[in-house]
């Protein structure tokens, strides 16, 4: 199961199916509401715990009870909760830069520091300033935002993102989950200040080379060379 992040769609996953470790593998992917080719009659309404109400029902509608999860960002942040409902249930988790701590919130934090009352203004000036920075994949990523999120689903996401982010206790969530965990992170954000503490815990951590926030952008093949690694570990058991 592969939940995407702020301003992507599902198609951030679709070279799964050139991952020959994974070809006997069923997928699930889709846009998360407000998002992608998706519909959503409530924009306001997309928070974070809606999200994993979403992922719930998406679920078992496809009858599906145990899975192996991959969440990015925003995704990531989802997956965990969606984990953290019932552990038994993910096989394996590999969390691709999902929030865990405040520091997290270098991009959603910016509902607060860059407040805007127009939420297309917002969304057109935040997508310059990600587009301007000097990270991998953000020039990428900024060029299709408009395309890929509504307007009005940015706030009630990124309140929620950083409401968690600072007082949800994810880190602790994260390192109580049972399943084998992956914590896949690029190298220009190898100071996240709990990597050590991951590592501790028993996380395995996956630096991506040539990398930022996007490992689906700037360097897909490490990035599917560990996911893949990860699941086939996992379900062997080891």
């Amino acid at each position: 199961m592969f939940l995407h992040g702020f301003g992507s769609a599902k198609e951030d996953y679709a070279d799964v199916v050139q991952q020959e470790p994974l070809a006997d593998r069923p997928v699930l992917a889709y846009d998360a509401p407000g998002c992608g080719a998706s519909t959503c009659a409530d924009l306001d309404a997309v928070s974070i715990p809606f999200l994993v109400s979403v992922a719930e029902q998406v679920l078992q509608a496809r009858q599906i009870g145990r899975f192996h999860l991959v969440g990015h960002s925003m995704g990531g942040l989802t997956a965990l909760l969606l984990a953290d409902g019932d552990p038994s249930r993910a096989a394996s988790f590999t969390n691709i830069e999902g929030n865990l701590a405040p520091e997290d919130c270098f991009l959603s934090r910016q509902i607060v520091t860059h407040s805007h009352d127009d939420p297309d203004d917002f969304l057109a000036r935040f997508a310059e300033r990600v587009g301007d920075s000097r990270f991998y994949g953000g020039a990428l990523y900024s060029s299709s935002l408009s395309h890929k999120v509504r307007a009005g689903a940015v706030r009630a996401i990124f309140e929620s993102m950083v409401d968690l982010s600072d007082h949800g206790k994810l880190l602790d969530r994260f390192l109580g989950l049972p399943a084998p965990k992956m914590f896949m992170y690029g190298e220009q954000n190898n100071t996240l200040t709990y990597l050590p503490a991951l590592a501790e815990g028993g996380v395995e951590l996956a630096e991506i080379d040539h990398c930022a926030h996007f490992p689906m952008y700037s360097n897909p093949p490490q990035m599917w060379t560990r996911i893949a690694d990860l699941v086939t570990r996992a379900a062997a058991g080891s």
